[in-house]
């Protein structure tokens, strides 16, 4: 029905005003209902109770941001050589300009799976995409190495730049509001980061 599509709609725009105010943990279910204008009986008739308030809220754009990456680790694998380009259309840097936009256009969603989701299933969601970059930096590192004929760099090295490389987005995310300056900088970024990626794999090392 409209009406129920409306009524739950009210109440994910009212929850999303209030884990971005007061965050996961501090925020109230009745402040929720009462300024989407429903009673809390109502907000049981659509959700479970405050996780899973937050799961519809935040669970698209997440699944969204996962096959991007998802689909560039794909691309990346696919190259007939695992050396990473730098340059100005590179695999890399457009990869990251569609990670940036796609993040901006759920900007609100982003800031609360990032910065106020401590106390729900995903106050981890940052270490858990670090593991997931780094399987995949470990598998490109392999190939890397067997294509240079030279040692791949240690388990130490691999995990600091996966867990580099998500700070990057986040920092991003958490100061530069305009998408646009945002997107410039990741480009920066992107080549300082494939700089030392590559610098790793030196024959002259």
């Amino acid at each position: 029905m409209a009406e129920d599509k409306e009524t739950r709609e009210k109440l994910l725009d009212s929850a999303k005003q209030e884990f971005l105010e007061k965050g996961y943990m501090k925020a109230s279910l009745r402040t929720i209902c009462r300024n989407a204008g429903v009673t809390t009986g109502a907000l049981y008739f659509f959700f479970e109770d405050k996780e899973d308030l937050l799961k519809q809220l935040v669970e698209e754009p997440l699944k969204g941001l996962i096959s991007r990456v998802e689909s560039h680790f794909l691309e990346e694998m696919n190259m007939e050589s695992a050396v990473i380009s730098i340059s100005d259309d590179s695999l890399d840097i457009r990869a990251a300009r569609e990670i940036v936009y796609f993040m901006y256009q759920n900007y609100d969603i982003f800031q609360i799976l990032l910065t106020k989701s401590q106390g729900s299933i995903y106050e981890d969601i940052t270490s858990r995409f670090a593991d997931g970059i780094e399987e995949h930096y470990d598998k490109l590192a392999e190939r890397l190495a067997d294509e240079f004929g030279i040692k791949k760099p240690g388990h130490y090295m691999i995990h600091w730049l996966s867990h580099i490389q998500i700070d990057a987005f986040i920092h991003l995310l958490t100061h530069e509001q305009d998408v646009e300056k945002a997107a410039r900088q990741i480009e920066d970024i992107v080549v300082y980061l494939l700089s030392g990626w590559n610098g790793l794999f030196s024959p002259k090392r």
